[in-house]
Formats: structure tokens, sequence, C-alpha cells
């Protein structure tokens, strides 16, 4: 394989050689690190699972490519707040045993004229081997980490960048077209002609981009920190309930609005009340020119914001055919169980043990009961009087992927309910609003089952009985243990269950 020849001519040679290099490291910590033109971040997953676990984020706002534009090199302040960085990585790597991290630079360091005495540099004083990017590597490697987080993902990922911004295409799984384009909000600083000199500079490269990779995307994948304040922003013009940014959805009208609300309001003041830091704010309004331009020439129907991206995408690297295709929301589920619950393993038989009551249950819909059977014992350390608002808090802000905001609150709600009857005067009430009425009632409903299988039986509810639902009624057919175990207790939680269900109660032996 030959590597890619720049326009500088510096050669940057294709990521399947790194990972050629690397050891197999499916079930160990995996470090990555991202250099970026704006930031520079190392994150250490705690394996190549499908779901990941961040062990370990540290993000520094170096600003490598603040003054590429029109110096054509790294900013000088960038370079020492960079090297330093990369320095403490290098020395948390070895502390952490992780050596060697996989590290990619993207536009700054691959386009500066002085980038590649920074890679030497870098190289020789940490040890830190950097492998320098294209932008359609970039845009690969983005959409891989969309593909983490969305394992059905179908659309256009959008990176933005300090520099540079790309786009990708995926489809079953896999990235099709790829395109990067100057539209990094570092770039945009230095474009004459005011006002109106930006917003035609901007629309002719999304013109182009247009006709490169189409404009027939449903929905864009947003990736990025400016596109991520964005978002945010958005949250708190809507007064929005929650605040994670992972699968957080806007329409084109959402985005028009939130446009005139970030240019119309003091940034200062915007930035005060959502937590966004000062040079991350710096670069939104124009980032949001972007945004809007990308929103009018591609018309999608839908705007997604991903919380993952070209880290991910690393990770996803690792991973073999077998694990990309196991579904993240399972497997995060799984190993939350084998590190919580107090009888790991149980979760799968109270699974199997309520699943008459969900028959012919959706298969989107028969996921979230599988994983929250998984998850239903997870937060037992609690005190007592908490446990329902811990688990429900737990769930509706943990770093899982796969999951819309309302089945993060279906799971959450559905949790609350395993350990609390009702729902009354609930901290959480606002939240609920995310979720229509028939799915607030099928989420108590599987609580209610959780909560009577749980305590129906020690290792197996369905040694103790069966569960059979017809005729408006809910059978429970006991076993000779299932007498034994059918106490107060159990007879009450039976009976509140059929009453959310509306059905009559029937035990039998």
């Amino acid at each position: 394989m030959n590597g890619v020849v720049t326009a500088t001519g510096k050669t940057i040679e294709p990521l399947g050689k790194m990972f050629a290099k690397l050891p197999k490291r499916a079930l160990s910590r995996v470090g990555v690190v991202d250099v970026g033109s704006n930031s520079i971040r190392l994150v250490v997953f705690d394996g190549a699972a499908r779901s990941p676990a961040y062990f370990y984020n540290e993000k520094v706002m170096a600003g490598l490519g603040a003054e590429m534009a029109t110096t054509g090199r790294l900013n000088p302040a960038g370079i020492e707040r960079g090297f330093d960085a990369l320095r403490r990585f290098a020395a948390l790597a070895k502390g952490m045993g992780i050596e060697p991290l996989t590290c990619v630079a993207t536009a700054a360091v691959r386009e500066a004229e002085d980038g590649p005495a920074f890679q030497s540099r870098v190289e020789r004083e940490t040890g830190i081997k950097m492998w320098v990017i294209d932008g359609e590597e970039e845009a690969r490697l983005s959409a891989q980490g969309v593909l983490l987080g969305w394992p059905e993902a179908k659309g256009m990922v959008c990176d933005i960048g300090g520099n540079s911004m790309e786009l990708a295409e995926i489809a079953g799984g896999k990235v099709g077209r790829r395109a990067s384009s100057p539209l990094g909000p570092f770039r945009l600083q230095q474009v004459n002609g005011g006002k109106d000199g930006l917003k035609k500079h901007i629309r002719k490269i999304m013109s182009d981009l247009a006709g490169r990779m189409g404009t027939d995307h449903e929905r864009i994948y947003l990736v990025g920190g400016s596109w991520r304040a964005i978002a945010r922003l958005d949250m708190e013009r809507r007064a929005y309930p929650m605040t994670v940014l992972h699968e957080y959805r806007m329409t084109p009208e959402a985005v028009a609005k939130t446009v005139d609300y970030i240019s119309g309001n003091d940034l200062g003041e915007l930035r005060g009340r959502v937590g966004i830091s000062a040079s991350r704010m710096e670069l939104v309004p124009l980032a949001s020119q972007v945004l809007s331009e990308l929103v009018s020439t591609f018309k999608p129907a839908e705007l997604a914001v991903s919380s993952y991206g070209i880290r991910e995408g690393l990770l996803y690297e690792h991973m073999s055919e077998s694990l990309r295709r196991r579904d993240p929301l399972i497997e995060a589920a799984r190993f939350s169980e084998r590190q919580l619950a107090r009888i790991p393993g149980f979760g799968k038989k109270l699974y199997q043990f309520i699943l008459p009551i969900f028959d012919g249950a959706r298969p989107e819909r028969d996921r979230l009961i599988h994983a929250a059977c998984l998850l239903h014992d997870t937060t037992w350390r609690t005190h007592p009087d908490y446990r329902a608002e811990a688990c429900f808090d737990n769930v509706t802000r943990a770093n899982m992927a796969a999951l819309s905001h309302s089945e993060r609150v279906y799971l959450g709600l559905a949790l609350l309910h395993r350990y609390k009857n009702n729902r009354s005067n609930s901290p959480m009430a606002p939240v609920f609003e995310l979720l229509g009425a028939d799915e607030i009632q099928s989420a108590e409903i599987l609580g209610k089952a959780m909560r009577f299988g749980a305590m129906f039986a020690i290792d197996d509810p369905s040694d103790a009985g069966a569960l059979r639902l017809r005729n408006g009624k809910l059978e429970l057919r006991l076993t000779k243990m299932g007498r034994s175990l059918m106490g107060e207790v159990a007879h009450a939680r039976f009976r509140s269950l059929c009453g959310s269900m509306q059905v009559e109660p029937l035990v039998r032996d």
C-alpha cells in the first residue's frame, strides 16, 4: 500500500499500516490520542468492548491550528501546549500499562508547513508514534465512531474540527463516499469580504460537497465539539429536560431557531448558562453558520448528535467483525450486571420468565426489556430510600450506545418501578414527558414484572412457576417450590402487576 501525497508534498501513510503493527488487544485496555486542530485528547477505553467504557478521558484545548490559515504554520503557543499534553499522555499510558498509544493527527498537522517537525519532535521526545491521516481517512474513522454507537445508522456523518469538516456516507454497517473540506471555524475566521463574503464562501464549498456526496440523506449525524455546543444551546433554548448530548435530535426548523438564538444573545451569558468553554464558544457563531448552510443544502429530515467520533472509530478498528455485530446496549447491560449485580446471570433468567407478558413485542421493545432485566439489580447497594431514583438517574445519564433519549427514559422508568410501585411526586417527572402515555404504562408494567420476578425465587423464577397471558387473565402456574415461595409479599406484587396490566390475576398450582 502506498501513502497519500498531500499538496505540500508530505506523504501520509494509510491507517491500515498502523494497525498491522499494533498487538492484538481485543480484551485489554486501549489508549487512543486524537491530535486535532483545536483540541488534543487522550481516551483510554476499558477493553475493545462493543459498548465502550471510558476508563480515562483528558482533553487539552491546545489550538494547534488557530493561526494556520494566515501563517501556514502551527500556532507556536499551541505547539508548546500540545507537546506538554502529549508528554503527559505518554507518561500516563506508561503508568497504566497501555503502551503503545494509538495516536492520529488530523488537519492542522497534515497541512501545516511545520507539521512534520512537530510530528518528529513528538515521536523523538515522547516516544508516541503519531500517524498523520488525510481528510478522507479522518471521515472514515469518524463514521466508524458513529457506527460504534449506532450499528443501524444510515445517512451522512458530518464531523467538524478546527480547520476542516469531513463528510461520510454510512449504511448497512459500512462507510461509503467520503469528502473533506476547509470549513473549520479557524479557517473561516480568515475569510475576507465580511458577512456576505463568508456566506458566499461557505455556500460555494457546501455546493461542491453536495455534488460529491448527494443530497438524499434523511439523517445527518453530527460529530465534533462545535456541533455538540450548538446542540447544548438548542437544549437550553427549548428547556429540554435532559442534557445528554448523545443521540439528541434536532429538526431543520429547530436548527434555524437556534442559529437565530445564538446570534441574538450575548455569547458570554449563554456560555455561563450551559457551561461551554470560552475557547469552544468563540467558534460557535461560525460553526452555526456552517450548520445553517449544511441544512439548507442537504435538506435532511433530522439531525442527530453523536458523542462518538474519531476516537471511537479508532477503537472500532480494534474490534473483530463478530464483536461489531453485537448490540451495544445489551453488551453494556451485561457488563454492568457482571460488575454490580448480587447474582450475575439472574437477569437472563428473569427476562425469560417475564417474556410471556410481552409476547409479540417489536424487536426494538424486546431489547429494552432484555436490557432492563440485566440491569434490574445493579443499584442494590444504594440506600433503599433512593434506589428507585438512583437506577433511573443511572440509566438516563449512562454512557450507553444505541439508546435514544425516549428509550433511556423508558428503561429508567421501568427500573424505577422495579423498586417502587408508583411514581407520584417523583423528582424525575419532567423527564417522563419524553414518553407517550402508552410508553409510560408499558414501562410501569415491565418494572412491576421485574419487581415480582426478582423476589419470586432466588436462583431462577422459572423453577418456581410460569406465566401465561390469555383471555384477560395473567395466569401464574406454580411448581411445588413455587407454592412455598408464594407468600404475602409475592401475592401483593403479583396483584399490583396485574392491576397495571388491567387483567385478572390467576394463581394455580
